[in-house]
């Protein structure tokens, strides 16, 4: 490409003034195949525009999220909850992600106790004094994705559910605190595993976090157990998933046979997920929806 050449990230900018110094520096770099470096794809390396319209999307998922916060308590059913965060979704222009994708019949994720996520909102599901939730939610406006989730507890919880849900939290900001332009995937990860196992947890490696904005799952894959400096390196422009799985026995899962959806640990253990989508900046990273 010519250095007056419009740039590749299709910004509109002139190579020159955009991406030369980024593509320079990339070039410049050695990769250990031994550690499985890799560098990222240009097609996963967002542009200004779309970066403001990733964030766009982010304000309503987060408002459908702040929504949910505001029902959730004993004695209402899950199908309540979908319903209201999917009117919310549309009411301001955006779609609910989930709906129909790939047959999921619902707007939104909720996923109660043992169940680690995936799991259908439904008006038999009745949340109950002690419960924890997830609410997952993801929402497509013009043509971009954001997705986040959070943890509920229901009323009053048990001293080891509140605990599992709160190291749950410090798992995913330490694993955000990690993800550093020009470092790797794998630090994430790393970061992840090493405090969920130094407070007695399990970290759940079938499934993981990963790329986010034109579509709903792009490169990378992000696993939350793992090493540092290895995987594909994180650059500025990448928007991407961090949600570790904490499970309160055994880090191994199950889908439900009957709706080929719902994620469930094998040991019926308590599991807790919380989720942000994060851009990767220059000197750090920005939440894009929470």
């Amino acid at each position: 490409m010519m250095r007056n050449d419009l740039c590749w990230c299709g910004s509109g900018k002139k190579y020159k003034r955009c991406h030369l110094a980024f593509d320079e520096r990339l070039n410049g770099m050695k990769f250990n195949v031994f550690k499985g470096q890799t560098r990222p794809p240009k097609k996963i390396i967002n542009n200004d525009a779309d970066i403001e319209s990733i964030r766009q999307s982010g304000v309503i998922n987060d408002g459908a999220l702040d929504l949910v916060a505001g029902m959730v308590q004993p004695g209402i059913d899950t199908g309540t909850l979908n319903d209201a965060a999917h009117a919310f979704i549309v009411k301001n222009g955006g779609i609910p992600a989930c709906l129909n994708y790939e047959g999921y019949p619902k707007s939104i994720c909720i996923s109660v106790n043992e169940v680690v996520c995936h799991g259908i909102p439904s008006s038999k599901t009745i949340l109950k004094e002690g419960d924890i939730v997830n609410v997952d939610i993801t929402t497509i406006l013009d043509g971009y994705y954001a997705d986040a989730s959070r943890m509920f507890m229901v009323g009053k919880v048990s001293a080891a559910a509140e605990r599992l849900v709160n190291v749950a939290r410090e798992c995913m900001e330490l694993g955000i605190g990690a993800a550093k332009p020009w470092h790797f995937l794998g630090d994430i990860g790393a970061a992840c595993e090493a405090h969920a196992h130094k407070n007695g947890y399990s970290v759940v490696t079938e499934l993981g976090g990963h790329g986010v904005g034109k579509s709903f799952h792009e490169e990378p894959f992000v696993p939350h157990v793992g090493e540092v400096d290895t995987g594909m390196l994180l650059v500025p422009g990448m928007v991407l998933t961090v949600e570790p799985m904490i499970n309160a026995g055994k880090y191994k899962v199950v889908v439900d046979k009957k709706d080929g959806w719902t994620v469930t640990t094998k040991d019926k253990s308590l599991s807790a997920q919380w989720e942000k989508t994060i851009l990767i900046t220059e000197t750090g990273t920005e939440v894009l929806s929470s």
